[in-house]
């Protein structure tokens, strides 16, 4: 432990389930440094998953993606402006390794500690750190994000500790769900469409398990999709428009969650609800697996270090085996 460690921050800029998965460390540090601020850097896009975490001193927000998309100076003036009013840290650890969050690492401060070059995709990174810490790029994401915090302030988080780990998210609103049903959520958005497990899939999914289906949707084209589901599937019932903290409070409530490879998916496994991802285009290194939280991989092979956005082999995931899965957990309550 180093005693000279009173206030750190922490750059993990995006996207939402890379941040939920980053989260995890909070509990760990407070536990080894319990008298430590820890402030956050992250894109005002991202931000509400994180706002009033009481693990956190500050939130800090950006705006990179409207500046690069806008290319708007004014906006890149005032994110100068607000890396620059943080206080003087002890450290600083960018969890992402990006040239972008290591640029946005330096403007914090001077002691910034990352991944080394062979570590990440884009090794220039690592020329804006002061220390650097070596993992294989292809290992699991929630190790790595967990070994170069644990790294950085000389201590360890081991396995033991994440299958223990406390929920990572408080939540409060209690929804009114029938306590006598088993409640299965299905969470059937993504970013791109080939993470996208079919709604027909969904629904003969549905169909088969003893429970209220709760579909989970974002946007209108995925609330089209939630309804389709709930209309050709007698036990499936649209979810309530949500926003981030709801989501994680109606997903803490769940006796299960199913669902693609997506930030809301990961929320399960982060307050310690049983879990399915289903991967296409990506590897089950994106979650970390317990006997409660697993994932089922199509049959196509992945380089992580190129990701196929048109590899479409979720839609040769047997349904049958996502219902066999399901009802183990719900059945013996892993």
């Amino acid at each position: 432990m180093n005693t000279q460690i009173q206030h750190i921050a922490i750059v993990r800029l995006s996207a939402l389930g890379d941040i939920v998965n980053s989260a995890v460390v909070l509990q760990f540090i407070h536990k080894v440094y319990p008298n430590v601020k820890i402030d956050w850097i992250t894109e005002e896009m991202f931000s509400s998953v994180l706002e009033n975490h009481p693990l956190i001193n500050k939130l800090y927000t950006i705006n990179l993606k409207r500046i690069k998309k806008e290319k708007s100076f004014a906006l890149l003036k005032e994110t100068l402006k607000t890396l620059k009013s943080t206080p003087e840290y002890d450290l600083i650890i960018d969890m992402q390794g990006l040239i972008k969050s290591a640029i946005v690492s330096t403007f914090l401060g001077k002691k910034r500690h990352g991944f080394d070059k062979n570590s990440t995709r884009e090794s220039l990174a690592a020329l804006f750190y002061n220390s650097t810490s070596k993992i294989a790029y292809e290992e699991n994401v929630v190790k790595r994000n967990c070994f170069v915090v644990s790294d950085a302030l000389n201590f360890e988080i081991n396995q033991e500790m994440l299958l223990q780990k406390e929920a990572i998210f408080p939540h409060l609103k209690t929804f009114d769900l029938e306590k006598k049903k088993k409640h299965i959520a299905f969470v059937i958005g993504a970013s791109w469409e080939s993470k996208i497990f079919p709604k027909e899939l969904v629904a003969q999914t549905c169909k088969e398990l003893d429970g209220e289906c709760h579909i989970i949707w974002g946007s209108q084209k995925e609330k089209e999709s939630a309804m389709w589901i709930c209309e050709h599937t007698p036990n499936a019932t649209l979810a309530p428009k949500l926003s981030l903290h709801e989501l994680i409070s109606f997903i803490s409530e769940m006796d299960l969650l199913i669902g693609n490879d997506t930030g809301p998916t990961h929320m399960a496994w982060a307050q310690n609800i049983p879990s399915i991802t289903l991967f296409g285009p990506t590897t089950t290194r994106m979650i970390y697996e317990t006997p409660q939280n697993i994932g089922i991989k199509s049959p196509s092979v992945v380089d992580i270090l190129k990701i196929n956005k048109n590899d479409f082999s979720i839609k040769e995931i047997d349904y049958h085996e996502v219902v066999q899965k399901a009802k183990g957990l719900l059945e013996h309550g892993l």
